[in-house]
């Protein structure tokens, strides 16, 4: 995959972005709430399958390395191997959903809430699964204490990364090329 350098800057912009959005968060038992997943989808209905999936995996790559870029400061193999690395990992299949189907819709704000919505659906469910092998749980427990609580904020989340992609793509001319 060749980016530009402007492509490469920017995707390192929106990796800081998704390391700051996830220091805010919630303790929810297994798994934190956090804004992370809301900078996910920005990033990816912002930018594109390509240079959104980029961003992604440049965060994933510092957390990896021991920055305390993940949900409350948290980093390394882990973390990302760990119960909860599936929702972190699945965040990248999210993106290239998100991305592809966002570069295909009209960019308005229901069928950019509804490819966000589904978006973040993979990622939780990629999450859940994960958490229900690694941490040796029911499926029951599994979908109970890593999917269901987190089905409204994700919707709201949603809610907001659309309302906000379709006021930027319209006022930042930065997007415009991208």
């Amino acid at each position: 995959m060749k980016l530009t350098l402007r492509e490469q800057l920017i995707s390192g912009l929106f990796a800081a972005l998704i390391a700051v959005a996830s220091q805010i968060v919630i303790p929810l038992g297994f798994v934190p709430l956090s804004l992370q997943t809301l900078m996910i989808g920005l990033t990816a209905t912002l930018l594109g399958r390509r240079i959104g999936t980029w961003s992604i995996i440049i965060y994933l790559l510092l957390g990896l390395i021991g920055l305390p870029v993940f949900a409350g400061g948290a980093s390394g193999f882990g973390v990302l191997f760990g119960p909860t690395g599936g929702y972190l990992i699945g965040f990248v299949f999210a993106s290239l959903l998100i991305g592809t189907l966002q570069n295909r819709s009209n960019g308005t704000y229901f069928p950019t809430f509804l490819i966000n919505l589904l978006g973040f659906t993979v990622a939780l469910l990629f999450g859940t699964v994960w958490l229900t092998l690694v941490a040796n749980l029911t499926w029951t427990q599994g979908l109970a204490g890593g999917f269901v609580p987190f089905i409204l904020p994700e919707a709201i989340k949603a809610t907001i990364v659309s309302t906000l992609a379709v006021w930027m793509k319209k006022r930042l001319s930065i997007l415009e090329a991208i």
